[in-house]
């Protein structure tokens, strides 16, 4: 319910997008590719777009822009004005990665992370959804035993907009000669935590019914009334979900000693970055587990594989692109209105992976470009 977007009428000029000969009311998607690692996948999600335009009528208009480094290098800030403002107006905005070393003595408020955390508080996406779920041919690439892994399907609700990322006052201060303090602060309102709870809860709804809260409220405030709020909640909107209540460590823990006991959790925004990041290792690799980052009705979502750069493969054809294809199929769900092709793209990489199709974080020896045709390929074989 989170994800309908508005149908904006744009002309597309032929020689600009040959797949789409005349006018008509079609679907944008703004693709920023970024640093290291990210313009490498982005263009095998890319080749998975360009064949669900040519042979399955999906009618979407592509823009290429740059953010994080490539658009500190390019005009001095990690995310323009031209992107932040075209952000508003498509229907869906793709992700690569930022980030890398080359920019780590840039000043915090230009670095490429902030571009990326900007362009998610312009885009009001306080919901993030980030799957984590078990391809069968994969159950061997998992540090865990295949008899916890397989058949894992569940999926976090972060909240992304509030906590310890936005939380003010922060900084570095020295307190005397020679001793500094730093300090950021973890805050949430109420109407903060009752519309991601709600979020949560609505999803839940459409799953098993099952829903976990997951806090620090034994140690922390904002803890204790994360709880309250989503207790209040429970019971005056939607008592017939299941819900528990998990710290966040032991849902550390629960996530390797049994992860099929979770359908949807519910975190703030700091332990929904670290636990996710853990569940995407319990799965096999961090190249696996695509997101989406979703506002209120009628406004566009972001989508991005939740690894990072890179750098130390970047520019070589290593990189895992199926996070990156994931991230589309979540885009055509959630956003683009083609929940069909949603499909149709997820059960291609199912069925690459299931040919043997493997990059090395998967123990193959396959390249970027490799794995991106052999999904490509399973798209006719999907249909």
């Amino acid at each position: 319910m989170y994800h309908m977007a508005l149908i904006r009428r744009r002309a597309v000029p032929a020689a600009e997008w040959p797949y789409l000969e005349k006018e008509g009311f079609v679907k944008e998607l703004l693709v920023l590719a970024g640093d290291g690692i990210g313009p490498e996948v982005c263009a095998q999600a890319l080749r998975v777009v360009e064949v669900l335009i040519a042979k399955h009528q999906l009618e979407v208009r592509i823009e290429n822009r740059a953010i994080g480094g490539a658009s500190y290098d390019l005009c001095g800030t990690p995310l323009s004005d031209e992107v932040r403002t075209l952000a508003g107006e498509v229907d869906a905005v793709l992700v690569g990665a930022v980030g890398g070393p080359k920019w780590q003595d840039v000043s915090r408020e230009k670095r490429p992370e902030a571009g990326l955390l900007e362009l998610r508080k312009a885009m009001r996406t306080y919901i993030n959804l980030r799957p984590a779920y078990c391809f069968d041919p994969l159950v061997d690439a998992s540090s865990l035993k295949p008899d916890v892994i397989k058949g894992l399907n569940l999926i976090f609700v972060r909240e992304l907009m509030g906590g310890v990322y936005f939380g003010e006052p922060r900084g570095v201060l020295q307190i005397s000669a020679g001793v500094e303090k730093g300090f950021d602060t973890q805050v949430y309102t109420t109407p903060e935590i009752e519309r991601i709870a709600r979020a949560a809860f609505d999803l839940a709804r459409q799953r098993q019914n099952r829903l976990v809260s997951v806090d620090k409220a034994n140690v922390m405030e904002s803890g204790v009334l994360w709880r309250a709020v989503v207790d209040r909640l429970h019971e005056g909107e939607y008592a017939d979900v299941a819900l528990t209540h998990m710290y966040a460590d032991n849902c550390a823990m629960q996530l390797v000693r049994n992860p099929r006991q979770f359908d949807v959790i519910l975190t703030d925004n700091l332990f929904g970055d670290i636990l996710s990041d853990a569940a995407a290792m319990v799965t096999g690799s961090l190249g696996m587990l695509p997101s989406a980052s979703l506002s209120d009705i009628g406004r566009p979502g972001l989508y991005e594989p939740i690894h990072g750069s890179a750098p130390d493969i970047a520019g070589q054809n290593l990189a895992n692109p199926i996070a990156t294809i994931l991230s589309i199929g979540m885009a055509l769900r959630w956003s683009l209105e083609r929940p069909d092709l949603g499909k149709l793209v997820d059960d291609a990489v199912g069925k690459a992976l299931a040919r043997g199709a493997r990059t090395r974080d998967l123990g193959g020896e396959m390249s970027t470009e490799d794995m991106g045709s052999a999904i490509v390929q399973a798209i006719g074989v999907a249909a």
